[in-house]
């Protein structure tokens, strides 16, 4: 059962002006987010040890548990709170046994806090030249995703369907990402770039490339059975065609993802969070990015071939 019947939505009039503005926003925020001190990278690309406590005392405070920390020796400790009040992300460059360090930690967290409970919710520890190799694989990761996509779409579709679902696809992921890098910086949520965020961006990719595949089949098949329509009435039609799916899938996924937001946790947050943004912005794109562009695309190449094949003549 469709949700929306009969729109007729002018999607493509104004689509220079959305396709612009999106392209600013990117550019902005991609300067904003790669000043000094503004990328948090997690200990998955950093290497080190980190550990989650949590003190039921809520009111101990992030400058304590530095100075805590700096006591028994790890003066260069980054401390810094997530989820619930009193609960505390430590982490250090020192690497070896994950449980003695942990031990060792949450033993003298307890004797510096004697009225205070000390509970240790976690420990990981990676090794630095681990972490090296998993910043590579990541890189390698989302380059042979974006290429896979381009020559499925490509062989698919046209090659203008696939430059114009990479273009809509790097704005997705760009987007999401400036905006987790914004929210994590201003303390919101947990949203440190790591193996989870990683993930999050290629489910991203998976979501948003099925979202404008559809989009893109349902604009050749009014081809077909619209001969001699301009492109644009035909990408215009195709979208209000398929925006009760849009919309019913999209919500579907974004309520999932709101209660693993709130319940899973910090360990599943971040990446619930980037996904909920990705997929918002990944339905914009399908709509106002993939649409647009292959609507300037499809014309600059016709009036290119048109123009040589005049010159041609003459």
């Amino acid at each position: 059962m469709d949700l929306i019947k009969q729109t007729n939505i002018d999607f493509v009039t104004k689509r220079n002006v959305f396709f612009m503005t999106s392209l600013i926003a990117t550019v902005v925020g991609l300067i904003i987010a790669f000043l000094p001190g503004m990328i948090e990278l997690g200990i998955d690309f950093t290497g080190g040890t980190q550990i989650s406590v949590a003190f039921e005392n809520k009111s101990t405070s992030a400058d304590q548990v530095r100075a805590a920390v700096s006591a028994i020796g790890f003066s260069g400790a980054e401390i810094k709170s997530f989820g619930k009040p009193g609960e505390y992300l430590i982490r250090i460059n020192e690497t070896g046994r994950t449980s003695e360090i942990s031990a060792n930690i949450i033993s003298h967290l307890q004797k510096s806090f004697p009225k205070d409970n000390v509970v240790l919710l976690g420990a990981d520890n990676v090794d630095p030249k681990v972490s090296n190799e998993l910043a590579i694989d990541s890189l390698i990761s989302l380059g042979l995703a974006t290429l896979i996509i381009l020559l499925y779409v490509a062989i698919r579709f046209q090659l203008a369907y696939g430059i114009s679902s990479i273009v809509a696809l790097a704005h997705d992921v760009l987007m999401a990402f400036v905006i987790s890098v914004l929210f994590n910086k201003l303390g919101l949520l947990n949203l440190e770039i790591s193996i989870n965020s990683l993930a999050a961006y290629l489910t991203i990719l998976g979501y948003s490339i099925n979202d404008k595949v559809v989009v893109f089949d349902r604009i050749r098949e009014n081809r077909d059975k619209h001969k001699g329509m301009a492109l644009a009435e035909l990408v215009n039609l195709s979208l209000n065609e398929t925006l009760s799916r849009t919309l019913i899938t999209g919500m579907s996924v974004l309520a999932a993802l709101l209660v693993m937001v709130f319940m899973g946790g910090d360990v599943l947050e971040g990446f619930a969070f980037t996904m909920f943004i990705g997929i918002v912005i990944g339905t914009y794109s399908s709509i106002y990015i993939a649409s647009s562009f292959l609507i300037w695309y499809t014309d600059r190449v016709k009036h290119k071939n048109v123009g040589t094949v005049s010159h041609q003549k003459a």
